[in-house]
């Protein structure tokens, strides 16, 4: 069966830093394009950062130079780094695997940073 876990989620103060991981089963994680995206309540879910089976990357405006989105083709995971949070990166954070015309969801994880 196909799965993305997600791990890391948090409460951490503005400044701070939090690291997400994505666990990927080896069935969709190689060639799929692998990515972030983060929600919250009345709004509509939105990209953060996306990572391809060759390292290209692509960041939201509003996260660039403070995430880094990475893949351990090794381990089947992806991970972000999210450094200097602020209030308003909180959110539900999702893992996404696209693979073709085949995308698959994790479960999400909830970020919360406090002022």
């Amino acid at each position: 069966q196909v799965q993305l876990v997600e791990s890391g989620g948090g409460l951490v103060q503005a400044g701070g830093s939090l690291r997400l991981s994505c666990a990927a089963s080896g069935r969709i994680y190689s060639s799929s394009v692998m990515g972030w995206y983060r929600q919250t309540p009345g709004k509509q879910r939105e990209l953060v950062a996306t990572i391809t089976s060759t390292g290209s990357t692509n960041y939201a405006d509003s996260v660039k130079g403070r995430f880094t989105v990475s893949r351990d083709n090794a381990k089947n995971t992806v991970s972000l780094q999210m450094n200097s949070l602020k209030p308003e990166d909180t959110a539900v954070y999702y893992c996404k695997a696209t693979r073709g015309l085949l995308v698959y969801w994790g479960q999400g994880t909830q970020v919360t940073v406090s002022s």
